[in-house]
């Protein structure tokens, strides 16, 4: 009998706790159904951990989930927390760097029943590098990457080293290998010559031992435009870090809704799973959100799981989640509201245990 899988639900701000109460609900009735060995184990974080602990990413949470074999994570609203040194920690950002969960994977792909907003359909996985590049929070050993040495002058600093280019490129040209073996690297070498130099470089390197993997080479700025021309022509596209944060929002709302964006944080060892979407404070405990991302998202951490550990029921429980989306994405009876439908968060986590029931 398999080691039991602990699992780390960090529920969030906003409508995170709504959205990430669905995925948990889904991952108990596959465990139930499938025998997957879940241990699901919740920890505050956000501003439900700064008003206990004093911070939004207590020691002790990072430690459970340095633990864990995979971590469930909701929103987080980070505009709603405090300077760093008054315990404002964003526990994405940090849990991405202390893990070294290094590539962040973004499948958007069209869905039947529901329209896409390009001119073509689209099947294609954004493979973005996660741990540095202008992000101010991960790009420095001490302190954060931007600073004022004036009050009227704000610098940044962009990170690119040849090890994380290194490693993104063999993450996406592996993934290549398993659908439709073909590889898109975005960059803007014209303008960021040395920067982006560098992560050419190691990209074309790794591309060298992948012969059976074609790859090919696009400017973001263009990308962004044939992303909505002709979004078919691709399969798996690497980028760094900010180029892959918008161009994987932009291919999500083309695909049919941001709503619908799972997103995986991966590396070596652990994994993290995480909708592509903010908190919606707005709408949160309104019974208005669409856990569809964080649902899909929780779907994809048990395919890795399932890769990580070599059980096929963890795979198996992935194409349920997959499959039973779909069935209820293209019926617009069974649709969350902003997806043209009339059910509402809890109303729809129930219709997708039913799916999930009958599958």
């Amino acid at each position: 009998m398999s080691a039991p899988l602990r699992i780390a639900v960090l529920p969030g701000d906003g409508i995170g706790p709504e959205i990430t109460a669905a995925a948990v609900a889904v991952l108990e009735r596959l465990d139930k159904a499938l025998g997957l060995g879940l241990r699901l184990e919740t920890h505050p974080v956000g501003v439900a951990a700064l008003e206990r602990h004093g911070t939004t990413l207590p020691d002790e949470v990072e430690q459970a989930c340095r633990a864990s074999d995979g971590i469930l994570i909701g929103p987080m609203d980070q505009l709603a927390y405090p300077p760093r040194e008054q315990g404002g920690r964003n526990p994405s950002g940090e849990l991405r760097v202390a893990l070294d969960l290094y590539a962040n994977i973004r499948p958007s792909r069209s869905r039947e029943g529901l329209p896409h907003w390009g001119r073509t359909p689209m099947d294609l996985v954004i493979v973005r590098e996660n741990t540095e590049g202008f992000y101010a929070d991960r790009s420095m050993y001490q302190g954060i990457g931007e600073f004022m040495p004036t009050a009227d002058l704000a610098l940044s600093v962009r990170k690119i080293s040849a090890a994380a280019s290194r490693r993104i490129a063999v993450a996406a040209f592996e993934l290549a290998r398993t659908r439709r073996r073909k590889v898109t690297a975005v960059h803007k070498v014209n303008v960021l010559k040395v920067t982006e130099g560098l992560w050419l470089r190691e990209v074309r390197a790794v591309a060298s031992q992948y012969p059976d993997v074609t790859l090919e080479e696009q400017l973001v700025d263009s990308m962004a435009a044939l992303l909505v021309r002709d979004a078919a022509r691709y399969d798996v596209v690497l980028t760094t870090n900010m180029y892959g944060d918008i161009l994987s929002d932009e291919a999500a709302e083309l695909s049919g809704s941001l709503g619908l964006a799972a997103s995986i944080n991966a590396g070596d060892r652990h994994c993290m799973a995480q909708a592509q979407h903010g908190s919606a404070p707005d709408i949160a405990g309104k019974d208005l959100a669409n856990p569809v991302s964080l649902v899909l998202s929780a779907g994809m951490l048990l395919g890795w799981l399932a890769r990580r550990h070599g059980r096929e029921e963890l795979a198996q429980a992935e194409r349920r989640i997959e499959a039973s989306v779909d069935s209820l994405v293209k019926d617009p009876a069974r649709r969350t509201r902003d997806l043209g439908g009339m059910l509402g968060t809890r109303a729809w986590t129930a219709a997708l245990l039913d799916a999930l029931g009958r599958g």
